[in-house]
């Protein structure tokens, strides 16, 4: 199958792409800079849609977006936000339209924000949309997706947790203080964390790609959420070092700003209700095994 990936650069991309072409398919990944970008043997390289309309591709996976924690939020960098997502995936649905045929698929990104801060709720993909940037952020990111089903598009929306891979990401980034016994909580530590393994994200888009009958949104999260508390406590046992050190909560807000409420000091727990129902299988379903699979 001629699979066409935006994004395919980032976290996600770098695990996406092989899996891709492990499994047979023909990738080609949407770039700002084909000559740059650093790709698998066997993937191509496109900056702009129109390349696709001679031979269009059957799926497209949309990752497009800038990473929400890379930067202090204000008013340029969340215009930013909604540009590399929203305005992206509109260009995407723009093209299918174009095409002398629109993709079988569309497997496009979105994130557990879409939910915004719910305390110790259960939250499944039944579950109403929450408030906040990130929420409004999603739902308009979702919205746009799902209007490709007018062009007969099968579409699913996945919303992603915390992603644990290694090297880079979530995870990458608190290695260095836990490795040095500087570890612990955020805030209160009581928020729950919604992770998911990046191996298992994949195999999950790679599910929803492969199976006709799944569409609509879908928590790309494992299905054992956390508190923030009990993630430091089993990533400091697994490195061997304490996690008790706490990051107050004032101190975080005064780093990063709006960020830390939305993001960190606020959490959602989500669970994977659809995967379950679909029967996907879970490779690492606890925290504590995740964790012993990315850190030997």
């Amino acid at each position: 199958m001629k699979t066409l990936v935006t994004g395919g650069t980032g976290f996600i991309g770098q695990a996406l792409l092989p899996a891709l072409r492990n499994a047979g398919y023909t990738v080609t990944v949407l770039t700002r800079n084909a000559r740059r970008a650093r790709l698998p043997e066997g993937v191509t390289a496109i900056e702009n849609l129109d390349e696709m309309a001679a031979h269009p591709p059957q799926a497209v996976i949309n990752l497009a977006g800038e990473n929400l924690g890379a930067r202090r939020w204000n008013a340029r960098s969340k215009a930013t936000f909604v540009e590399s997502r929203v305005s992206v995936t509109a260009r995407l649905i723009d093209a299918f339209a174009r095409w002398p045929s629109p993709p079988e698929v569309l497997v496009s990104g979105s994130a557990i924000g879409w939910y915004g801060p719910r305390a110790d709720e259960a939250l499944t993909e039944q579950s109403a949309g929450g408030s906040g940037f990130a929420a409004e952020l999603c739902a308009q990111w979702e919205s746009v997706a799902a209007s490709a089903q007018t062009l007969g598009v099968r579409v699913a929306c996945v919303r992603i947790g915390i992603v644990l891979g290694l090297p880079g990401g979530a995870l990458g980034q608190m290695l260095p203080p836990f490795r040095l016994g500087l570890g612990g909580p955020m805030g209160t530590g009581q928020q729950w964390m919604s992770w998911i393994h990046r191996d298992d994200l994949v195999a999950l888009m790679l599910r929803l790609v492969k199976d006709n009958h799944l569409h609509g949104a879908f928590n790309g999260t494992a299905p054992h959420p956390v508190r923030n508390a009990e993630f430091s406590r089993l990533l400091g046992r697994t490195l061997g070092r304490p996690a008790r050190l706490p990051m107050p909560g004032f101190a975080m807000r005064l780093i990063v700003g709006e960020m830390a409420d939305e993001l960190l000091l606020q959490g959602q727990r989500v669970l994977p209700e659809r995967a379950l129902h679909a029967g996907f299988p879970f490779r690492h379903p606890d925290l504590e095994g995740a964790l012993a699979d990315l850190l030997g």
